[in-house]
C-alpha cells in the first residue's frame, strides 16, 4: 500500500483539510503542522477503506495493511479535525468492523480507550448517526474485552506490554497485572458507551453502561490509588501495589474518573517534581527517583522512565481535564500546561531539525532507537488535538453548542477553519484587529475585550 498523500500533494492536502495556526510561539507553530505533515503521511486507502497506520515502514508485529491499534485513540483525536470527514470515519469502521471480522482479529492487540475517543469524535463532527450505526460493534467490542481480561472481581488486567508500554518498573511481558491504563479505558468506554446508547435510544444499554461505568470506577480507585504516596498504580497479580509512581497514574484523569478532591489532585505534585517525573526534555513514564529508573537498558521499547510521546499526550489531555473540569487542581496552572507542551514541541527534534521517533533520553532528548528507520514519523501519539481541543480550548459537545475556552498565554492568535457540526469555526485574539472574536462560517457571532471561556450556540 501507497501512502494516498505523497510529499508533493501535502501542501494542497493540508491546506485544504487542517485548522490552520497562526501564533507568536514559533516551536509551537511550526511542530503543529510538522505533526500535521507527518500525520498525513500515515494515511492509506485500502480494500477495506482509509486507515491511519502507526509506522511508515512495515513492521512484523502489525496486522493488515501494517495496522496497529495501540495509538487508535491518538488517531482519532487528531483526525476528528480533518474536514474530509471520511478518513478517521473509515479508519473507526475498519477497527470495529472489517477487523473483527477476520480469522485473527488484531484490535485487541493492544489495549484501547477507542469507544471514548469515537464519542469525542461525534462531538466534533455532530454525527450521531455514527453512534447508532457503531453502537452494536463497540457493545460486542467490550463484552469481549470481559471475556479477555476482567477478573472476578470486576476489573481488568494487562500485560505491560499489550498496553503497549513494556519493560516497565511495575509490570512485565507476562504478568497478568491490574493497571491504571486499561481500568481507566475501560471506565471511559463505558461512560461513553452509556451516552452513545443514550442517543441511540437504547435504554438497556444506557442503563448497563452507566452501572458499569459506576462499579469499575469506586474498583479502580480502591484498588490502585495508594494514600501514602497519594498516586494511582499498578495492582501486582502477586498482591499489594507496586512501589513505583509512573506516569500511568495520570491517565484516570484522561476520563474525569477520580472524584474532585484535594487528596487525589495532590497527586500531580508529582507532575513538576524534579524527583518525580520532571526531566529536562519532558514527562519521564517514570519517577526518576526510583531505584529502578532507566534500569532496564536502551533500544528496547523500555517504559521504566525515559521518553514517550504516547504517554506524554495522554498526561497532558489529563491535566487539560483537570484545569478546566476540576475544582481541587492540586497546584496546577495553565501556565504548567503550557511549559508542558512547549517542552514537548520542542523535543521534537534531532539534529537540529523536526523530527518525531519513538521514545527519547530524559536528559538530552536523544531517540533511543538512534537511526533506525522504521522509528521515523512514528504515529503513536497527538500533538495538533492538545493545541486545538487544549490549549486554545474548542470544547466540542453532543448538542448545537460550543466552548471555547482558551489557556494561551499569548498577546495574539488565530486558528482558524476548524470544522465543527458542519459549520466552520475561526478563534481570534488581537489578530490584524483588537479584541477577542469568534466566526462561524465566516460571519461574527461574538467580540469582546478579554480572553475568556465563551458558550456559543449555533
Amino acid at each position: 500500500m501507497q501512502n494516498y498523500v505523497n510529499n508533493a500533494q501535502a501542501y494542497e492536502w493540508l491546506n485544504k483539510n487542517i485548522p490552520l495556526l497562526q501564533c507568536p510561539d514559533s516551536i509551537i507553530e511550526k511542530i503543529y503542522y510538522y505533526r500535521w505533515w507527518t500525520f498525513r503521511k500515515h494515511l492509506k486507502e485500502t480494500p477495506d477503506g482509509f486507515i491511519f497506520t502507526e509506522f511508515i515502514l512495515p513492521v512484523k508485529h502489525a496486522g493488515r495493511y501494517n495496522a496497529l491499534s495501540c495509538a487508535l485513540g491518538h488517531h482519532i483525536n487528531e483526525g476528528r479535525w480533518l474536514r474530509d470527514t471520511q478518513y478517521i470515519n473509515q479508519d473507526i469502521r475498519y477497527w470495529f468492523i472489517a477487523d473483527a471480522q477476520q480469522k485473527t482479529p488484531k484490535f485487541h492487540q493492544f489495549s484501547s480507550w477507542a469507544e471514548w475517543a469515537v464519542l469525542e469524535r461525534i462531538k466534533v463532527s455532530g454525527d450521531t448517526a455514527m453512534a447508532v450505526k457503531l453502537l452494536p460493534y463497540m457493545d460486542a467490542d467490550f463484552q469481549l474485552w470481559e471475556k479477555e481480561k476482567r477478573l472476578p472481581g470486576g476489573l481488568f488486567w494487562q500485560f505491560d506490554v499489550k498496553d503497549g508500554m513494556e519493560e516497565s518498573i511495575s509490570g512485565g511481558r507476562k504478568e497478568k497485572n491490574i493497571r491504571p491504563t486499561i481500568n481507566s479505558y475501560m471506565y471511559g468506554n463505558a461512560v461513553a458507551m452509556a451516552q452513545m446508547a443514550k442517543l441511540a435510544g437504547n435504554e438497556n444499554l444506557y442503563r448497563k453502561y452507566t452501572s458499569e461505568a459506576g462499579n469499575i470506577k469506586s474498583l479502580a480507585v480502591d484498588s490502585m490509588w495508594d494514600s501514602k504516596a497519594a498516586f494511582f498504580k499498578v495492582r501486582l497479580a502477586k498482591g499489594g501495589l507496586s512501589d513505583a509512581r509512573e506516569e500511568i497514574g495520570f491517565i484516570p484523569w484522561y476520563f474525569n474518573l477520580p472524584d474532585d478532591q484535594p487528596r487525589y489532585a495532590h497527586a500531580w505534585q508529582q507532575l513538576i517534581d524534579t524527583a518525580g517525573f520532571n526531566a529536562p526534555w519532558g514527562i519521564t513514564t517514570a519517577e526518576r527517583r526510583h531505584p529502578a529508573f532507566r534500569s532496564h537498558g536502551t533500544g528496547g521499547c523500555e517504559w521504566d522512565g525515559a521518553l514517550w510521546p504516547f504517554a506524554t499526550t495522554q498526561t497532558l489531555k489529563a491535566l487539560s481535564n483537570l484545569l478546566r473540569d476540576y475544582k481541587h487542581k492540586g497546584g496546577m496552572t495553565p501556565a504548567v500546561y503550557y511549559d508542558l507542551l512547549q517542552t514537548y514541541a520542542r523535543s521534537h527534534q534531532k539534529n537540529g531539525e523536526p523530527y518525531l521517533g519513538e521514545y527519547q533520553d530524559e536528559k538530552n532528548g536523544y531517540w533511543l532507537k538512534g537511526d533506525n528507520p522504521r522509528s521515523s514519523y512514528y504515529n503513536h501519539s497527538g500533538f495538533c488535538d492538545l493545541v486545538i481541543n487544549d490549549l486554545v480550548g474548542i470544547r466540542p459537545s453532543l448538542d448545537n453548542k460550543v466552548t471555547i475556552d482558551p489557556m494561551v498565554p499569548w498577546k495574539w492568535f488565530q486558528l482558524s477553519d476548524i470544522p465543527y457540526h458542519g459549520h466552520m469555526i475561526t478563534v481570534s485574539w488581537n489578530y490584524k484587529k483588537k479584541g477577542f472574536y469568534i466566526y462561524v462560517d465566516n460571519v461574527e457571532k461574538y467580540h469582546g475585550k478579554k480572553l475568556k471561556a465563551v458558550m456559543l450556540t449555533l
